[in-house]
């Protein structure tokens, strides 16, 4: 899986050695609550087990995964769920609570569509956020992706419906 690099970020793929950092951040209730599949309490080794199954998801073209860093440390994850049959795929980040605000989802999130559109040729990209998380959404419009509805009572977390936001962007629409 490729590295890829902006001007402050390396997006690498994550090793056994970033568990630790993973499990870390991901024990802070204000990054869990925001996303769908990250459980809270984030559960003892869990960071190591998710990591150990990178290869086996990229190699069957499932997900691509990385590790996003800024001077050698880990701030956050951002991946696509690929559907290559259709040559789409599907967005999904988190964020250190300390590196919010410093628009490293966006920065991370321009190059991961880069890849996509012109390594992995797919043709879309859609991601999602929780209504009441517009901090979400606003990385993906500056990163050029079009917000295109409301997704009533979507998903369910902790027992409790929510309603999505949903972006999506095109590989012909332009990018900043």
């Amino acid at each position: 899986m490729a590295t890829l690099e902006t001007s402050r970020l390396v997006l690498r793929p994550f090793d056994a050695a970033d568990a630790p950092a993973v499990q870390r951040e991901l024990s802070e209730r204000a990054v869990t609550l925001q996303t769908l599949t990250i459980p809270y309490p984030y559960p003892d080794g869990a960071a190591a087990e998710w990591i150990a199954r990178h290869g086996e998801w990229y190699v069957a073209r499932k997900q691509a995964i990385w590790g996003i860093t800024e001077l050698g440390r880990v701030v956050g994850a951002m991946g696509l769920r690929l559907v290559m049959d259709h040559r789409r795929a599907e967005v999904g980040y988190w964020i250190a609570k300390s590196a919010w605000g410093r628009g490293i989802a966006t920065e991370a999130l321009r190059a991961v569509l880069a890849h996509a559109f012109d390594v992995l040729a797919l043709h879309r990209v859609e991601g999602q956020h929780y209504l009441e998380n517009p901090a979400s959404g606003r990385v993906m419009e500056k990163a050029g992706m079009r917000r295109e509805g409301l997704l009533r009572g979507y998903v369910i977390k902790e027992g409790v419906p929510r309603d999505n936001v949903l972006y999506a962007i095109l590989v012909d629409d332009p990018r900043p």
